[in-house]
């Protein structure tokens, strides 16, 4: 009896630690972070197609998006599609391409500042752009602008198709890479 005994309890341990851990890694993958391969060459050189990151879904419950994070976001042009992109206006803001350089206006009567942008692009921003943007509107662009489909094609992203920021680059081994903007 005592052996039948032991047998039920260890089973019920050990189930209660399945489901336990279950429960956490579903939490961790669904609301907190969530993996995301990159496809395409859009983002090169800084995110090559088959990059494995990690995404964080929970920094923006807490902080708007800042200018220069890279963002995975649902277009509204494909709903069920991931896109991956670096954040450059700002709600509210006017953005203006102009010969291949990004400038933007934090307030229609201030002056136009030329968009810092240090993190590598290739190909050159084709035309000239602009847009005002809404209250809750971000402006993005990929890093390699002339093979990008972005808000230059698709019209500004909003907060709520946001799904996170790139947190961390796993895949490959080699270029393992937190990001820290």
């Amino acid at each position: 009896m005592s052996y039948l005994k032991n047998l039920v309890k260890f089973i019920f341990e050990n189930l209660n630690f399945l489901l336990t851990s279950l429960i956490i890694v579903f939490f961790i993958r669904y609301f907190i972070i969530q993996p995301f391969f990159v496809v395409g060459a859009s983002m090169e050189p800084n995110f090559e197609s088959g990059d494995y990151l990690i995404v964080d879904e929970l920094s923006y419950f807490f902080r708007q998006p800042k200018r220069g994070e890279v963002v995975i976001f649902h277009p509204l042009i494909k709903p069920g599609d991931y896109y991956i992109k670096r954040i450059v206006g700002l709600p509210g803001e006017d953005i203006m391409i102009k010969d291949g350089k990004v400038y933007f206006k934090e307030d229609k009567d201030l002056e136009w500042n030329l968009l810092n942008e240090n993190y590598g692009l290739s190909g050159y921003t084709n035309g000239d752009f602009s847009k005002n943007l809404a209250q809750n509107e971000y402006f993005v662009l990929g890093d390699h602008r002339s093979a990008s489909s972005d808000s230059r094609y698709f019209g500004p992203v909003s907060k709520k198709s946001i799904i996170g920021r790139a947190l961390l680059r796993g895949w490959p081994f080699n270029k393992i890479t937190v990001f820290k903007y």
